[in-house]
């Protein structure tokens, strides 16, 4: 089983893009992050063609994730549980039921920034949200991936230039120790499973020619169970797709699992 998981940056304005991918890369899940439109507009029907079932949590503009299956979804969560009164769409969860079922979630962590307002706030508070949740999940002891933008980068080695990133709310010493606790619940990084080496990042700017300098950074993540990191096989980071007409500022990462 391959599960992708990508920040399209807007589903509906780089459409072609993320089509064109899906048909070449053929992951039998993919997690998508900001797709940036209510459900009702997404355009599930393009998806649909390709063969995949469809399930989205949508806000107008900002935010939204969506999960696209070759196999049926059940049991499916929109929204991030610990806080009723939360309207940002960043979380979406389904029990994908392949021959041997893997749970899987799309997550779309906050940014932060700037630093010292409600914002960073706001991130540290839905990242303890996202620990009790997983804590829960550990305890049935399914495969479970977490796939998506953590926006957090975890160590000097995922950023180009670690230094532009220091007063950034995605290395902040918080941050990084709050992704530390959720890997410690006993997730593992699919990207230390497979040993990917310094430098593989998932997004460049559009800003300051980052891409053509190779400035970039490592924020998007799958971070797998026991059951899952068993099934573990391998890991791709698609850098190619950042060179694609009207492409995302991320590009998918896909793990494949034992079937």
């Amino acid at each position: 089983m391959r599960i992708a998981t990508w920040n399209v940056n807007s589903v509906n304005a780089r459409l072609p893009t993320v089509l064109a991918w899906l048909e070449a890369a053929n992951p039998d899940v993919a997690c998508l992050q900001e797709i940036k439109c209510v459900d009702a507009n997404f355009p599930r029907e393009a998806f649909e063609s390709l063969g995949y079932n469809v399930e989205t949590h949508g806000q107008k503009s900002y935010n939204g994730v969506a999960l696209l299956s070759k196999y049926p979804l059940s049991d499916i969560r929109r929204g991030l549980p610990g806080d009723e009164s939360d309207e940002q769409a960043r979380y979406i969860e389904a029990l994908v039921e392949s021959p041997r079922p893997v749970r899987v979630g799309a997550i779309y962590l906050p940014n932060g920034n700037p630093l010292g307002t409600e914002k960073f706030t706001y991130k540290l508070a839905w990242f303890a949200r996202l620990q009790a949740h997983a804590r829960e999940l550990l305890t049935l002891e399914e495969s479970l991936a977490l796939c998506g933008d953590y926006n957090v980068i975890p160590t000097p080695d995922d950023a180009r230039n670690p230094s532009a990133w220091a007063d950034d709310a995605l290395f902040q010493p918080e941050s990084r120790a709050a992704l530390r606790a959720l890997k410690f619940l006993g997730l593992s990084d699919a990207h230390d499973l497979g040993n990917e080496p310094a430098g593989t990042y998932t997004f460049w700017d559009y800003q300051a020619g980052a891409w053509q300098r190779d400035h970039g950074i490592r924020i998007d993540f799958a971070l797998l169970s026991p059951q899952a990191a068993d099934r573990f096989r391998a890991i791709e980071t698609h850098r190619e797709a950042r060179d694609m007409d009207k492409p995302s500022d991320h590009v998918p990462v896909v793990v494949e699992l034992e079937d």
